[in-house]
């Protein structure tokens, strides 16, 4: 496995972790605050809880790209 193959690896494992931890954060705050106020339909919390899976994942894919780009500038 070459150097770019190992990155790319990482930064799709850094991507996976992402979205777990978006969906449940978008599960305990978005979902319950939907049912809080009765308006949750399996449609809804399945948007909500996508949504937050999406956005935890690119958080974490440009998180780690960052983190690769300062590491790489420092050496």
């Amino acid at each position: 496995m070459t150097e770019q193959e190992k990155d790319k690896a990482k930064a799709t494992a850094a991507a996976g972790v992402g979205a777990g931890v978006g969906g449940a954060g978008a599960a305990t705050v978005g979902v319950l605050e939907l049912a809080a106020q009765g308006a949750a339909t399996a449609l809804s919390a399945s948007v909500v809880i996508g949504a937050g899976a999406v956005a935890g994942a690119a958080t974490f894919f440009l998180a780690y790209k960052a983190y690769r780009h300062f590491r790489k500038s420092r050496d």
